[in-house]
């Protein structure tokens, strides 16, 4: 293929990519600009009362597994 044809095509890949990037759903973290973007996932009420509950459950077992080895006669700092 010619250079002629090629690096004019690699450029509107390169273009097409970058308009592609502007409005893709930036994931989890910050909200994408403009129309595009969305509440993320992780920022609803719903998923927020998910991941403290998830938190205090975790929180809670590490506390009961503590109290088990002092139960247990084991040094626990």
């Amino acid at each position: 293929m010619s250079d002629r044809f090629f690096l004019p095509f690699m450029g509107l890949i390169a273009l097409a990519l970058i308009a592609l990037a502007m409005v893709w759903p930036q994931g989890y973290g910050a909200r994408s600009p403009g129309p595009f973007g969305s509440t993320p996932i992780q920022q609803t009420p719903e998923m927020r009362a998910k991941i403290e509950r998830e938190k205090d459950g975790a929180r809670r077992r590490a506390e009961e597994a503590v109290r088990a080895v002092k139960a247990a006669g084991g040094a626990v700092k």
